[in-house]
């Protein structure tokens, strides 16, 4: 089954992101080859919905960062190696039929260069198969009781074959006997082409694997532990966002019992960054990535679907509460069909009148709360409809981000404690900045 989620929560959470902006995607990116790199990006754009493979790939991601293993592979290799291989025309292949080299690329431009092209693959892949010995070799014994162990025995199977396992003792040569590189090219682009390619791709996988342990090792994340879906938890302990320096922590709990929140706080109070940093958690927990907190367990979702930072829809002459209408109906959408998701939503109806957020909030967190196999986290302003809510839905956990006043000055704590608050603050802020003043003055007159 497909992991559903959709534009709008990845770029809310930001996963992915231009090339060269922060994003949780930039910040796994340690890989050293493009083929890691690729890897890389399918893992973020497919998580798994199986509590099984989740799980299989959180363990060995564990294994290389409990290990400290450095990538042992040169790039050069690896890219002299795809090269070649992507050389598929059949007058390239090397023959013994032809005398001399002229006679054999007399077709070809720049013959000298594509035979320079074809010693430096040839060359390339002896040295990664016996790199790749090597490595393997190392890291056997101590693989035997991971999930990895089976890839590393589907490996050294392959490098078993006689004319593989003869090139591991290979001694290489500034300049190979022409009848030598006949056979290695027969053997590597012809008869073992796809078993070769299988060995980059088992390369680039273990480049990603080493660059997340990297992450988790240097950020301090750990691996959540996934569990059945029927189970409907989700534990996280010291929750925080990955890309904010100096975050303060917070613990959450959700089940069948209490599977919705309703978050209250006054501006800048963190409520977003909060929610993001569940919601990024979670997304990377379904990759089977380390994520920002001290421990996590979580029930398997179906998918991850998000509205933080809800654009207007000018074009379509949609008004921002028409999309966030829209959008709740999206959600509703995949909601009766049976899914198990986990939802948030910032501010339900921020883009309407008071009136209609207070009934809105209350008949659709009332509605959310009925779903008890999906969970939600759902912020507002509106803390009239929290008290109303109390009264009509026992599954609801009321929490909030607090604030106190320095003399007139507003400090936020960002640490979670129960209940509901009204703090509102807006007036002191504007106050602090002495807008009023700055309008009221003779110079803007």
């Amino acid at each position: 089954m497909n992991f559903h989620t959709d534009k709008q929560t990845l770029d809310d959470l930001n996963i992915l992101a231009k090339p060269g902006s922060d994003s949780i995607f930039s910040l796994f990116n340690n890989t050293c080859t493009r083929g890691g790199a690729e890897i890389l990006e399918q893992y973020f754009l497919y998580p798994l919905t199986n509590k099984e493979q989740i799980n299989n790939r959180s363990q060995t991601m564990q294994f290389f960062s409990t290990g400290r293993l450095s990538f042992p592979f040169k790039t050069e290799d690896l890219d002299s190696a795809e090269i070649y291989l992507s050389m598929t025309d059949q007058r390239t292949m090397l023959s013994s039929r032809e005398n001399n080299l002229a006679q054999k690329f007399s077709q070809l431009l720049a013959a000298d260069g594509d035979y320079k092209l074809i010693v430096n693959g040839i060359n390339a892949i002896i040295s990664i198969l016996q790199d790749l010995n090597n490595f393997i070799n190392r890291i056997r014994p101590t693989a035997q009781v991971t999930p990895y162990h089976t890839t590393l025995e589907k490996i050294a199977e392959l490098l078993n074959y006689p004319e593989l396992k003869i090139l591991l003792e290979v001694k290489q040569t500034d300049k190979p006997p022409y009848a030598r590189m006949i056979a290695y090219d027969d053997l590597f682009r012809s008869r073992f082409r796809r078993q070769i390619k299988q060995i980059l791709t088992d390369i680039y996988q273990l480049d990603v694997f080493m660059s997340i342990a990297i992450v988790a090792l240097k950020h301090n994340f750990v691996f959540a532990e996934a569990i059945d879906k029927s189970e409907h938890i989700l534990h996280l302990s010291d929750v925080f966002h990955p890309l904010v320096k100096n975050p303060v922590t917070n613990s959450i709990q959700l089940g069948t019992d209490k599977n919705v929140v309703f978050l209250t706080g006054a501006n800048m109070a963190g409520k977003s960054t909060l929610m993001k940093s569940i919601g990024i958690a979670l997304y990377l927990a379904h990759l089977g990535f380390p994520v920002a907190a001290a421990q996590m367990k979580f029930s398997v979702r179906d998918g991850i679907y998000t509205t933080i930072n809800l654009p207007d829809d000018l074009g379509a002459g949609n008004s921002h509460f028409y999309a966030e209408v829209l959008r709740v109906k999206k959600i509703a959408k995949e909601l009766a069909s049976s899914k198990k998701l986990f939802v948030i939503f910032d501010e339900l109806f921020r883009g309407t009148n008071v009136k209609d957020a207070y009934e809105g909030t209350i008949a659709i967190t009332k509605a959310f709360a009925e779903k008890r196999s999906s969970m939600f986290l759902i912020s507002t302003h509106i803390v009239e409809a929290g008290e109303i809510l109390k009264t009509l839905c026992k599954n609801i956990k009321f929490v909030y981000l607090p604030t106190r006043m320095n003399n007139n000055a507003p400090v936020y704590t960002y640490k979670l404690e129960s209940g509901i608050t009204a703090d509102r603050h807006g007036m002191v802020i504007i106050n602090n900045e002495r807008i009023l003043e700055i309008i009221r003055s003779r110079n803007n007159k």
